[in-house]
């Protein structure tokens, strides 16, 4: 029997990667789908913890193959591709009409690939990568930029919207993406120039707080001034369990890889990418990563 979107009801969804944002998205869609939904974690806890609400818990990667759609929440492109390729990788293990859904953030040329070998199997797929904070994936008000043909993303969209708020068809595979990787970028630019305000500001003799507040006020508000400067760079907290450095890195280094594809020179990215590497060379590779400000002061 198939449902109004057009997916069946007999098949389970999958969900493989289980972190600090796939543990909330997959409980989302458990909890508000309807559907049964089968995952796998390396880590046995973020499992355990799901279980507790019908998630059944898969023992291998393999194991989730049978789902009709399989959502990945993974670290990196180099775990995307050791998931997906080989001959025990998943793509080897959907069947023909399934669909493979990358929540992550992967470079474009790999989501590309993964794209190809897809359709080549009749499998579907599409990029949506996630924005915002664990505890916009807590609340379920993420915002996802899908990059997928147009029916493949009325399919998804119903499903998506368990987990975020804001879900936009960026275009076809690879432009979520694109756009994505351009959000983190103008992000990481924002956060240093904001980290860069803070300090001259402290330095010239006014208090960061009534920078900030002041700023919040006219044409330098931003989402990144009233969270990661607020409630980051202001009180010097940087947790580990969030955005770190070395993730910020990784997703800079996508922007930049885009960037010479492009022909353009990123000059403002190449900055952040030096601060960063700076900032985990320090130590303080594994702290969110409004943390760059230290190496400032």
């Amino acid at each position: 029997m198939s449902n109004k979107v057009g997916l069946s009801e007999d098949r389970p969804l999958g969900f493989i990667g289980l972190g600090v944002m796939g543990e909330p998205m997959c409980r989302n869609l458990a909890r508000c789908s309807g559907r049964s939904v089968i995952a796998f974690d390396q880590d046995s806890a973020p499992l355990n913890r799901l279980t507790k609400i019908g998630v059944l818990a898969a023992k291998t990667v393999q194991e989730v193959g049978a789902a009709e759609i399989v959502f990945l929440s993974l670290p990196n492109g180099d775990a995307v591709s050791a998931v997906c390729f080989g001959k025990e990788g998943l793509l080897s293990q959907l069947d023909a009409g399934s669909t493979l859904v990358d929540l992550g953030t992967s470079p474009v040329a790999l989501t590309r690939e993964i794209a190809l070998l897809a359709m080549e199997r009749s499998v579907a797929f599409a990029d949506a990568p996630v924005a915002r904070t664990r505890a916009a994936a807590e609340a379920g008000t993420l915002s996802i930029m899908v990059g997928a043909a147009a029916s493949i993303y009325t399919r998804l969209e119903p499903l998506l919207r368990h987990m975020g708020e804001d879900i936009t068809h960026c275009g076809d595979v690879g432009a979520g993406q694109t756009v994505k990787i351009m959000n983190n970028m103008v992000l990481f630019q924002t956060v240093s120039a904001l980290a860069e305000a803070l300090h001259i500001a402290r330095r010239s003799g006014v208090e960061p707080q009534v920078l900030f507040e002041t700023l919040a006020k006219g044409s330098a508000d931003s989402f990144a001034l009233r969270n990661h400067g607020m409630k980051a760079l202001l009180p010097e907290i940087f947790p580990t369990l969030a955005f770190s450095a070395r993730y910020a890195l990784k997703d800079n280094d996508y922007a930049l890889a885009l960037a010479e594809v492009a022909g353009v020179k990123a000059e403002g990215a190449e900055l952040v990418a030096r601060r960063l590497q700076e900032t985990i060379d320090a130590g303080y590779g594994d702290d969110y990563f409004p943390v760059l400000s230290r190496l400032l002061s």
